[in-house]
């Protein structure tokens, strides 16, 4: 039942929100309630005198207490109960609180805290949030999407929790993946929480560990796949574009089987894009144009071996690609620089086992030949050889990148780029103090989940985490404001120049590659810039002059500020308004 409709008034441009709710239900409506921040007129037109104290709280005050109220808590893992429950009770005050302590609080509401909420999500469920789409109700799927408050949603966030960051197949315990995202992108993105919607594609698990567990509550048998998996997911992909044709459409943390295959074949279809492959290759590919400026290299000089070859190693390495050609080098010549190890070691194109997403990064064996090793070719060998100056981990495998490794890379390159991609902390590569100690603390780092600062001969090192929250919020608003409906390799390209701007290695060598996310804000503004001008000069959203480009994104930005709330006479008015 649709229960609020948010509006801009035509005249004031001011935002309104609209419902027919009254009492209790209007407070126990989260975009809605306002705490004890709804002023007096409110309470009187929607029948909340003596349901709230008397004293009519400023935003302000609210946050104080809230933020007192997460530093009771001393646990990562409590405190993000905290905060969802706070977030179940009053969104704007959630968001308010999330964005004046951004650098505190992401790491509790997403990596690496959210690792360990996907885990237990079943033990810590307490309030129904988002959409879960079971194999199931397949046929229903219209109907479904029809049951939630808002009919106009802008971002859907879609996991079918194969493979949630890098822990595995956790089923609809996934689902605190596609909340989180949609937490950012409202936090930083500016995008209203009222137009967002995370999904949970529910189509079994083969983790015997939740089939077994009596507190797991998605579907309790394997995965469904092949055939029946892939007319699945046409009729969630038809039922989104019938209800939603303007939405943007994220795949999230779907397993290499299949993500590559849903991006090809639905990217052109609606506007979507796969945060695990272009999301991240943008974020890693910023690292390495700072990366490059502070060593004042060019990036089409750089060999790069990657330690895993899935969608976001290869994702990763095909926007590395682009961003040579883009500087000068020839396309076959720039895949030549990229080396690809996986569990079976390097990839070469004798190799019979590669998938389809693998093959233009394969190496020609004979490149090989002459290395003097039998049988595999593993991280060691391939360091050994190829000499790469810049080396990115997105395996999964804790503790990967050995000593041994690590010097020997830093034997052939003076200032070597390290970048263990892998989360949460548990599934990292490496952890920076060992990496500053074995490069003499020469190596420029980039970690994929949060570390704390690093003390080497007497000298701090802030680590800067290679967050998609620094591109995929920025990039959701550009393709909302100027309704882009594709997202090219050129705009995700153009992200990532755009956020190597801001690094503060720039001016002074030492810093990190990325912004302190206290900025977060700015950056989307930025990256979302960056994007609509190259989506205007690839002929893919309307032209302007910069100022129209910002105008429009402030126009789609939300502020995380209350508005007014206005009561209807009946849910029938709420209906009429909705059609208008």
């Amino acid at each position: 039942m649709k229960t609020y409709l948010i509006r801009k008034d035509p005249k004031t441009a001011e935002t309104i929100v609209e419902t027919h709710l009254r009492g209790s239900s209007a407070i126990n409506q989260p975009i809605v309630n306002k705490g004890m921040s709804f002023t007096q007129e409110e309470r009187k037109e929607m029948g909340l005198d003596g349901l709230l104290p008397g004293e009519v709280a400023t935003l302000s005050l609210q946050l104080k207490r809230a933020y007192k109220g997460f530093l009771m808590h001393d646990t990562p893992i409590q405190q993000h109960i905290y905060l969802r429950s706070l977030q179940d009770r009053n969104e704007t005050l959630f968001y308010a609180l999330l964005r004046e302590h951004i650098e505190e609080l992401l790491p509790v509401v997403y990596t690496p805290t959210v690792g360990e909420a996907c885990q237990r999500f079943h033990e810590i469920y307490r309030k129904p949030r988002g959409l879960f789409i079971s194999y199931e109700n397949r046929h229903r799927i219209d109907e479904l999407l029809g049951n939630i408050d808002n009919p106009d949603v802008k971002v859907i966030v879609a996991t079918d929790g194969e493979r949630i960051l890098g822990i595995g197949d956790l089923g609809v315990s996934g689902m605190g993946i596609p909340i989180g995202k949609i937490s950012l992108y409202a936090a930083c993105g500016g995008l209203h929480p009222a137009f967002a919607l995370p999904i949970l594609l529910d189509v079994g698990t083969d983790n015997e560990a939740l089939l077994n567990d009596p507190l797991y509550f998605g579907l309790r048998h394997k995965r469904i796949r092949g055939k029946e998996y892939d007319d699945f997911i046409e009729m969630f992909v038809s039922a989104v574009h019938r209800r939603y044709p303007r939405a943007v459409l994220q795949w999230e943390d779907f397993a290499k089987d299949h993500a590559h295959d849903l991006l090809n074949r639905y990217r052109k279809r609606l506007c979507s894009f796969n945060d695990d492959i272009q999301g991240t290759a943008a974020i890693v590919v910023t690292g390495l144009i700072a990366a490059m400026a502070v060593k004042k290299e060019s990036l089409t000089d750089q060999n790069v071996v990657f330690l895993g070859a899935g969608s976001a190693g290869t994702g990763i390495a095909g926007q590395i690609v682009q961003a040579m050609v883009s500087e000068g080098l020839d396309e076959e010549a720039a895949r030549r620089r990229i080396w690809m190890v996986d569990r079976d070691g390097l990839l070469l194109d004798n190799n019979p086992k590669v998938h389809d997403f693998q093959k233009p990064f394969l190496q020609p064996a004979h490149v090989a030949s002459g290395w003097g090793v039998q049988g595999r070719l593993g991280l060691a060998e391939v360091i050994e050889h190829v000499q790469p100056s810049v080396l990115i981990g997105v395996s999964g495998q804790a503790g990967a990148f050995k000593e041994s490794v690590i010097r020997s890379m830093a034997r052939h390159t003076p200032t070597p780029v390290i970048f263990p991609l892998s989360n949460p902390t548990s599934h990292c590569e490496a952890h920076p103090q060992d990496l500053l100690e074995w490069t003499e603390g020469n190596a420029l780092i980039a970690t994929g989940t949060l570390f704390p600062d690093v003390r080497y001969k007497n000298k701090k090192y802030t680590i800067s985490q290679c967050n998609n929250s620094y591109i995929f919020p920025g990039l959701g608003l550009a393709l909302i404001s100027a309704e882009i409906r594709f997202v090219s390799d050129g705009m995700l390209l153009a992200a990532a120049r755009a956020l190597s701007q801001l690094s503060p290695a720039l001016l002074h060598p030492h810093d990190p590659l990325f912004p302190p996310q206290s900025h977060s804000t700015k950056i989307a503004k930025h990256v979302a810039f960056a994007v609509i001008h190259e989506a205007q000069k690839e002929g893919l959203a309307p032209s302007g002059s910069n100022e129209n480009i910002h105008k429009m994104i402030e126009d789609n930005f939300w502020d995380a500020r209350y508005c007014r709330v206005h009561n209807l006479d009946s849910l029938e008015e709420l209906k009429r308004r909705m059609d208008l």
